[in-house]
């Protein structure tokens, strides 16, 4: 069982950063490391993705202004978000998977306003 705590998450204005962090209590070094977010009214969306391998994936909508990252030493994964817009507003989900294994954290909310 690993469990997945995320922070980071604030207010901040369009065009600002902020860098999410979610700590892990196990290793996570065998893991795909993701991030989610979910708007109100909406599903559960895909941000970005980084394998054991370092192979990232990432949703359009975010594609060259986020980067998930990942530290197995310290079994925690980032997403550092620049150019933040308001449509990015959503609670920001830390996701662990390995095989049968799929671990999530409590969320982060994230909001972009001026």
């Amino acid at each position: 069982q690993v469990q997945l705590v995320e922070s980071g998450g604030g207010l901040v204005q369009p065009g600002g950063s902020l860098r999410l962090s979610c700590a892990a209590s196990g290793s996570i070094r065998l893991y795909t490391m993701g991030w989610y977010r979910q708007a109100p009214g909406k599903q559960r969306e895909l941000v970005a993705t980084r394998t054991m391998f370092g192979s990232t994936n990432y949703a359009d909508s975010v594609k060259g202004r986020f980067t998930i990252s990942r530290n197995n030493t310290k079994n925690t994964v980032y997403l550092q978000m620049n150019s933040l817009k308001p449509e990015d507003t959503a609670v920001y989900y830390c996701n662990a998977v390995m095989r049968q294994n799929d671990y999530w954290g409590q969320g982060t909310q994230v909001t972009v306003s001026s």
